[in-house]
């Protein structure tokens, strides 16, 4: 009978043991983080297929940042914002966040510019592009690196 509970216990071990090793694969944070694919489908979906242009559109962010939790982005798009000619959304995707969807933003004429001031969480060091969709159907892009000392963003699995 000692024997059996010996055996039982020492299986225990190792099975606990195995447990350890598969959550801290699971938590690791690299997993966590979306990668370059996911933000390249992310917008692929947005565009559904359409051509990115370079240009019309910049993006601003601090090329170091201290701590990922609260970073200052801007997005400005070169518009007239008038009836004819106006950004329709913002896309903001970045490609080491869990999500690589930040946030879209959506505006008319009556916007009456194309010009965004915000804060966002941050994962990690990462390049981060902004699309903007026209009225007339066109998608322009605009993109910005930082390196990320803090992360931010981290959730366990």
């Amino acid at each position: 009978m000692k024997n059996i509970i010996q055996h039982r216990r020492q299986w225990l071990k190792q099975a606990q043991g195995l447990g350890l090793i598969a959550l801290g694969l699971l938590a690791n944070p690299l997993t966590v983080f979306a990668k370059k694919e996911e933000a390249d489908e992310a917008i692929k979906k947005i565009v559904s297929g359409a051509a990115i242009r370079e240009g019309k559109v910049t993006l601003t962010i601090p090329p170091l940042v201290e701590n990922g939790n609260l970073v200052v982005l801007k997005v400005s798009v070169d518009s007239p914002m008038t009836a004819n000619d106006y950004v329709k959304t913002i896309h903001v995707i970045a490609e080491g966040n869990p999500l690589p969807n930040i946030f879209t933003v959506y505006l008319t004429p009556r916007s009456g510019t194309a010009n965004i001031t915000t804060r966002v969480r941050l994962a990690d060091s990462q390049k981060v592009w902004a699309i903007a969709q026209m009225s007339n159907g066109s998608f322009w892009q605009g993109s910005a690196e930082t390196l990320v000392t803090l992360s931010a963003c981290t959730e366990m699995v």
